[in-house]
């Protein structure tokens, strides 16, 4: 039997999706019309042999994690539980920490996904691969260019057997140009080296018994561990890590804008995958270029066009003439007639008034290197905001014949004027 488990971090985490992320945890924003970890347990769920998926992470277990969670459970058939963790234990504390309830049942196996990630999830390749060369720990490793590498995790292969001989967490020079997916599958005896580094950080922190603290009891950061920095880069080159490379889609999500180029991976991906969750161009219907997810739910008018790479999401009103490309609409937005939305995300219950137009600057990989990745961007450089995406956040007043451009709307506000390259508080 086999089991996965999917890290979803906590609220700290995923500062860089604000304002998005104010109004429902990050791993449930929806992505290409499902929320973000509905991929993960998706592409678990279709494993044979899959017993049950745990999501571990330090969100409180609040109303939309719950639905969200027996809502999986009813569609998967399969048991979907959330552990919470005491206090951010970090990728790997959370694994040590709930240990035993990974390892009940003795699967011979457990994946290990990070939420923040989009792939097609290779999962079988990676459990045949595991089986015909069994080790404690596989890592899916893809390519990137000798620059981009920087930001990720770098391994160093043996071509030949696969073995990693090395590996350094977003080296400061060149290492390797393949870079660590964020998806794993470890054996149960992979818990081994985390009890290991657990002890070493225990003892780590007695060491400031001399110096009269108070360190009674379990020395609080001892339960954090970093599966990257604590775990592989030590036991790197001594035969128990292994790479599995893929030449699939794979992504972060670490901001706003790589939920758009994530978005569009995933509708590309429904070609194969969900093509009834593309929308088909039917007569009276809104005219549909490229790949388009509309909600069941969601009214559009027919003079309306919409795509390539736009997601409409529940209970959305699109009037008359209205054109939208390269965008999100989370639920219950209302885009009034004429408008324009590109390369935007407009949040829930935003209203965009009559000929208005909302337009970001996408940040997409460069098309001409097939091994390049979204860049992880920061929103200012030289104290001047960046261009990018427009985000308008929960229940946004866009007021007719307006422009944004290139800004950031924090929730609640009510415009009067057009905006351009600004964060509006």
């Amino acid at each position: 039997m086999l089991k996965a488990v999917i890290l979803i971090g906590g609220p700290q985490k995923g500062t860089r999706f604000r304002p998005l992320s104010f109004e429902v945890p990050k791993p449930l924003f929806p992505v290409a019309g499902v929320p973000m970890i509905q991929h993960h347990i998706e592409a678990c769920a279709q494993v044979p042999g899959m017993q049950e998926i745990l999501l571990i992470g330090f969100y409180q277990p609040d109303e939309p994690l719950t639905r969200f969670l027996e809502a999986a459970q009813q569609e998967f058939h399969l048991p979907i539980r959330y552990l919470q963790e005491f206090a951010p234990l970090g990728t790997g504390g959370g694994l040590y920490h709930f240990r035993d309830q990974i390892l009940a049942g003795g699967p011979e196996a457990f994946f290990v996904l990070n939420a923040d990630v989009c792939s097609d999830f290779p999962l079988s390749a990676m459990l045949d691969a595991h089986r015909h060369q069994p080790h404690p720990f596989l890592l899916l490793g893809t390519t990137a260019n000798r620059t981009q590498s920087l930001n990720y995790g770098c391994i160093v292969e043996n071509p030949q057997t696969h073995e990693v001989l090395h590996y350094v967490e977003k080296p400061s020079t060149f290492v390797s140009d393949i870079i660590n997916c964020g998806i794993y599958l470890f054996s149960p005896e992979a818990l081994k080296p985390l009890g290991d580094v657990f002890q070493r950080n225990q003892q780590d922190g007695q060491l400031c018994l001399p110096l009269g603290e108070d360190c009674s009891g379990l020395w609080p950061g001892a339960g954090t561990i970093r599966l990257e920095q604590d775990v592989f880069s030590a036991l790197a080159g001594q035969g128990q890590i292994y790479v599995h490379l893929t030449d699939g889609i794979w992504s972060q999500i670490k901001s706003a804008g790589s939920a758009l180029y994530a978005s569009r991976l995933y509708l590309s991906q429904y070609q194969i995958t969900h093509p009834e969750r593309l929308a088909k161009h039917t007569p009276g219907g809104p005219r549909i270029r490229g790949n388009v997810y509309i909600h069941p739910t969601a009214k559009v008018a027919p003079s309306a066009v919409l795509g390539p790479n736009v997601s409409i999401g529940e209970g959305v009103t699109v009037g008359e003439g209205v054109r939208l490309r390269e965008s999100i609409v989370l639920h219950g937005a209302t885009l009034q007639e004429h408008t324009c939305v590109l390369h935007s995300i407009v949040g829930w219950g935003s209203t965009v008034g009559r000929w208005a137009r909302v337009e970001g600057t996408p940040n997409d990989p460069n098309p001409n290197d097939p091994r390049a990745h979204m860049d992880s961007e920061s929103l200012f450089k030289d104290g001047k905001l960046l261009p990018a995406i427009t985000i308008l956040g929960c229940r946004v007043r866009i007021p007719a014949e307006v422009l944004i451009l290139n800004s950031i709307v924090l929730p609640h506000k009510e415009l009067s004027r057009s905006f351009t390259n600004q964060i509006i508080l």
